[in-house]
């Protein structure tokens, strides 16, 4: 098995990536980007991997879905604030964010801290949710320990019989969304010869420096 793995080997060869293409804005590269596996039919184009560090200092990384972002916000996405990672960053709010799209070749890096949305704006998001994801974040008590598979679904049970008179589903006060203050942002472009384009954004007091990284 290890000599297999050994032995795998792709080409990147789709595209290149100067600095004429990039700009000077991440953000407008990262929406040409994104815009490009959303027309692709990639699946799942805005999901991430976001990584955060626990108190010993453990490194913590699991995907989640990007659900907005802005030059003026960043990058955003909703969760429990008592799972692990809320608990994590409301400890230490370094974290960092992954985006891979295959079918293009690319990736692209985000470093930075995360930022509670402000109560109103996770409000509306909750309320754009299918109930069903409503009665979802009521019912798991994201990251804890449970029996069996069963809890989860009497917990489900009992949570639609509790809200069947209401219209409209409160949102839990553990629930809600964050935004991510981005420090850096890489992207990378596959190339020929593992000989990668790489240019890396840097937030400074006078805007963004583009530096281009050695692959």
């Amino acid at each position: 098995m290890n000599q297999n793995l050994e032995a795998l080997r792709r080409t990147y060869d789709l595209d290149s990536l100067d600095e004429h293409k990039a700009g000077d804005c991440p953000f407008a590269l990262f929406t040409r980007w994104l815009q490009e596996a959303l027309s692709s039919e990639v699946l799942d184009p805005n999901a991430m991997t976001v990584t955060t560090v626990d108190a010993e200092g453990q490194p913590k990384a699991r995907t989640l879905l990007l659900k907005g972002f802005s030059a003026e916000q960043g990058w955003i996405f909703y969760t429990n604030y008592l799972s692990d990672k809320g608990r994590e960053l409301a400890a230490n709010p370094r974290c960092s964010l992954l985006f891979w799209w295959e079918q293009q070749q690319r990736q692209v890096r985000i470093e930075g801290r995360a930022i509670q949305l402000d109560p109103a704006q996770s409000e509306a998001y909750f309320q754009s949710r299918p109930r069903e994801s409503q009665i979802g974040a009521w019912a798991s008590e994201q990251s804890q320990v449970i029996a069996s598979r069963a809890t989860l679904t009497e917990r489900q049970a009992m949570l639609e019989e509790q809200f069947k008179d209401c219209a409209i589903l409160p949102r839990p006060e553990h629930w809600g969304g964050y935004r991510i203050e981005a420090q850096r942002v890489e992207f990378w472009q596959g190339q020929p010869s593992r000989l990668h384009d790489r240019l890396n954004f840097i937030r400074t007091e006078d805007g963004w420096k583009r530096e281009r990284l050695a692959p």
